[in-house]
């Protein structure tokens, strides 16, 4: 699989000819809605076997070879290239197929109001081959321990045609935000954890849930110790009905880590205790801040490090938006929110303003400005092939679990080839 960046001037049929492919591929691959019209600085993925290197100045044979996983010679025999001789700087290399490893894949799937929309269960359908794991968010913990459900429709039944395993996820939020005193009240009233856990179990049997996913957010600091408690009581009776149990944790760099979303997040007892985590790495640029990459590569590194010191790299999936950002600028604290967006909604608003896609290598996220109808200058954010790639990478390197995705219903067509591509996907069922 290759990951390609348009330039100006060039045509998808210059880039098919480029990697001895059809227009077609790759318009299929990326669900390119105007392959006429590409954007300069979007990122294709060219569905072929193996990939193609340009070498660049500075190159050499072992050089290229070792970012790889090659020796040179390997390398020389594979493109028929002398091992001594000097690449010259362009000159085209194949490198065979990285070899796939295992990876778990969630993602949550959150339907609005009292229904399933048609593009969420479309999406759900879609994209269930490519899952580990089918997270509806989210069941609503009551303050007498009973459960709000979500709406369901044909969920079922596409994650089990589809052999993903489904995630009861359950949560305490009330209205539109996370309580932090219903989670005081969960955490602490041992009738209503009897309650709710009983609850759990039989909604877990009766709808064909596997994995119990507490996503328990903004809980008051002083009840750490009895979220803990919680958990390996939870754990036990799960286990007991052959119960999957996970939970979900704010992005943490050190145990001692203040503020709300974070001080009752015990990263060392949840590893203890859970079968895995997800480990919500994103929405460092979110609605109502400043513009900035939505999950930058260095603060998603450094909440992978802090948790490694906690509990086993197999014990953790990397969080991953499916979403970026449209701010109105100048931005100000407390004004107008930013509107999420799919990348592929981000690529339409580049093509339409005819803006050139830049990318912020440090970050490792795409981002680009324009100005609408009415003359505000506009700052985007957003994922594709080449920020998601940079998430494989530090997957693979540190030997994690896997990824989570919030959420399905995003159009990023790019995300689930490479995903593809790169990995075994771990079927349960």
């Amino acid at each position: 699989m290759q990951i390609h960046v348009v330039q100006s001037g060039e045509s998808l049929f210059n880039i098919a000819n480029l990697y001895q492919t059809t227009v077609q591929a790759i318009s299929e691959a990326n669900e390119l809605e105007t392959p006429a019209s590409l954007v300069v600085g979007q990122a294709l993925v060219i569905p072929i076997n193996g990939q193609f290197y340009f070498v660049q100045p500075g190159d050499s044979l072992y050089s290229i070879a070792q970012k790889f996983g090659l020796t040179a010679q390997e390398l020389a025999n594979i493109n028929q290239f002398p091992v001594n001789n000097t690449l010259p700087v362009g000159f085209r290399l194949y490198i065979p197929p990285l070899p796939k490893t295992d990876a778990s894949v969630n993602a949550y799937i959150e339907p609005y109001g009292d229904t399933v929309s048609a593009n969420l269960e479309s999406s759900a359908r879609s994209r269930s081959p490519y899952l580990t794991y089918l997270a509806p968010f989210s069941y609503r913990i009551q303050r007498d321990g009973s459960l709000k459900a979500p709406p369901l429709n044909d969920f079922k039944n596409i994650a089990e045609s589809n052999r993903a395993t489904l995630m009861l996820v359950v949560t305490n939020l009330e209205e539109d935000g996370f309580s932090a005193e219903l989670g005081r009240i969960i955490l602490t009233n041992e009738e209503v954890q009897n309650k709710l856990l009983d609850n759990i179990v039989t909604t877990a049997k009766q709808g064909g849930f596997r994995d119990v996913h507490f996503d328990l957010e903004f809980l008051p600091p002083e009840n750490k110790e009895d979220y803990n408690r919680f958990l390996r009581k939870a754990k036990n009776r799960l286990q007991q009905e052959g119960l999957l149990m996970s939970t979900a944790l704010a992005p943490k760099t050190s145990a001692d880590q203040k503020g709300a979303w974070y001080e009752a997040h015990d990263y060392k007892a949840h590893g203890e205790i859970v079968d895995f985590v997800v480990l919500m790495t994103y929405e460092w640029g979110y609605s109502g801040g400043p513009p900035m990459a939505v999950s930058p590569i260095g603060p998603v590194r450094d909440v992978v490090d802090y948790a490694l010191t906690e509990m086993p790299a197999d014990k953790i999936l990397l969080g991953q938006n499916l979403y970026g950002y449209d701010w109105t600028l100048p931005y100000m604290e407390g004004g107008e929110f930013a509107k999420a967006i799919s990348p592929q909604q981000a690529i339409q608003l580049a093509r339409e303003n005819n803006e050139e896609i830049q990318f912020d290598q440090e970050a490792q996220a795409p981002f680009f400005f324009y100005n609408d109808a009415d003359g505000k200058e506009h700052e985007v954010w957003f994922e594709d092939a080449r920020s998601i790639q940079a998430k494989f990478d530090l997957i693979k390197e540190l030997g994690l679990k896997g990824i989570s995705y919030w959420k399905l219903g995003l159009s990023f067509p790019q995300n689930w080839v490479l995903l593809n591509d790169r990995f075994n996907v771990e079927k349960l069922i």
